[in-house]
This record gives C-alpha cells, sequence and structure tokens, in this order.
C-alpha cells in the first residue's frame, strides 16, 4: 500500500467519526474530479476561497479601524 494510502487508514480511525466522514467525503470528491480528469476545478475553488478570505479580512480590518 502507498505510504500515504496507510497514513490516510490509519488517521480515518484515530480521527473522530465526523472528521472521517468528511476526510472521506472530500477524498471521493477529489477522486471523482481526478477520473474525470478536471482536477484544476479544485484548484479554481481553493483560489476563490482564499480571494474571499482576503476580502473577509479586508473588510474585518477596514471595521476594526473605522
Amino acid at each position: 500500500m502507498d505510504v500515504l494510502a496507510e497514513r490516510l487508514d490509519a488517521k480515518l480511525r484515530e480521527w473522530k467519526p465526523n472528521i472521517s466522514a468528511s476526510v472521506r467525503q472530500r477524498v471521493t470528491e477529489i477522486i471523482n474530479f481526478a477520473d474525470h480528469d478536471i482536477l484544476d476545478i479544485i484548484q479554481s475553488r481553493s483560489v476563490e476561497q482564499e480571494v474571499l478570505n482576503l476580502l473577509d479580512e479586508s473588510t474585518t480590518r477596514r471595521n476594526l479601524v473605522g
């Protein structure tokens, strides 16, 4: 078994059930994206989330200063 798969297997048994379920769901999504050769969608979502986080931080800072 691949080292990454072994580590994931161990962590899934170690984490709380709700965390393990969430990780399983996300890994399943990534596998589906890879099967359909659309992994770039994940990167787009990640970049979108980073932008939203930056906007939230900017708004929070303005509210604290103003």
